[in-house]
């Protein structure tokens, strides 16, 4: 354990990514279990699993904060590394949704702190964005969605926990700078080269936004109706798009960004779980299993990869 002084201290923020992609994953089987009366439950035992990783992984950072407050400070500054900084809030948030049915109270207060922390880190990083010295065309990557789009994810709680006038704001903000974003990073694959290997991964976070806005449309209003179904079209499209390309991602080294594949994955499985509950037609039912089947298998190779990576020492070294 010599190094783990070392390894505390280059312990990335990114971690939190793996919050998302399981909290995404237990409430897509909370969903599942509801809408196609399964005879087995498997999201009470995910929770808590869950629940324990996240006060695990920011009792770890927390420490890194006091022990290595400059190397976090590098974080937030760093002009790729920030755009992971509000997984933390994300995770809060997603763990509000989690928890939302049966611990109605502590769903409030993780959603409470979970969008207060979004807003400021949303206010943060585009002050940075637009007051700056740092920022080139080859930092930009799918992952810049998380701070700024990552509010479209506040209203699935937050209509139960406040004002819907407050869900509708974060909603705004997040379905503007939804496609201003994609626009740009659009530009930035097709004329500036591919994203590096470590970044690949992050290519999956097309398929977020729309999916996640179609959810929180949903909750929003109350149904399904033409907005819902265009934003539901882009996030099935982008599905698509990026399963014709899973050749090419099954070569890449494994990084801790894999975890980019698993919140988006997630997040169209419940999406269609949805159209599938309030349309009740067949197709959509069979699109669903046939996700929250790779959805599951994801997570498993996910896991079994990073616990491998883990005990290998190949994570939280120097320039990983």
């Amino acid at each position: 354990m010599s190094d783990a002084p070392s390894r505390l201290k280059n312990f990335p923020i990114s971690w939190f990514a793996m919050i998302m992609g399981m909290a995404g994953f237990t409430i897509a089987w909370s969903r599942a279990e509801h809408v196609f009366g399964l005879g087995f439950a498997l999201s009470p035992i995910l929770l808590p699993i869950t629940a324990a990783l996240f006060v695990l992984l920011a009792t770890i950072y927390l420490a890194k904060i006091i022990k290595y407050p400059q190397e976090v400070l590098g974080e937030i500054h760093h002009p790729v590394k920030v755009a992971f900084v509000p997984t933390v809030s994300i995770a809060l948030i997603l763990l509000s949704v989690a928890f939302l049915h049966d611990c109605p109270d502590l769903s409030f207060w993780l959603w409470a702190v979970g969008a207060t922390l979004h807003l400021l880190a949303t206010l943060y990083v585009m002050s940075s964005w637009i007051h700056h010295s740092k920022y080139e065309i080859a930092h930009l990557n799918p992952a810049w969605f998380i701070p700024v789009v990552g509010n479209i994810l506040v209203p699935i709680a937050g209509i139960h926990h406040a004002s819907p006038e407050i869900s509708w704001f974060f909603y705004s903000v997040g379905i503007f700078f939804w496609p201003v974003l994609t626009a740009i990073i659009f530009y930035r694959l097709i004329f500036h080269g591919s994203l590096p290997d470590r970044l690949m991964p992050t290519l999956f976070i097309f398929i977020a936004p729309p999916a996640v806005g179609f959810i929180s449309y949903y909750n929003l209003i109350g149904g399904i109706d033409a907005f819902a179904r265009i934003l539901y079209g882009i996030a099935l499209f982008f599905t698509l798009l990026l399963f014709a390309q899973v050749r090419l991602f099954a070569r890449l080294k494994f990084f801790l960004s894999w975890w980019a594949y698993s919140f988006p994955l997630a997040a169209i499985t419940i999406a269609t779980l949805i159209m599938f509950k309030d349309t009740g037609q067949a197709i959509y039912s069979s699109l669903a299993m046939g996700l929250l089947v790779i959805l599951t298998l994801v997570i498993a190779m996910l896991l079994t990869r990073t616990a491998l990576a883990v005990a290998r020492r190949e994570i939280c070294v120097e320039g990983h």
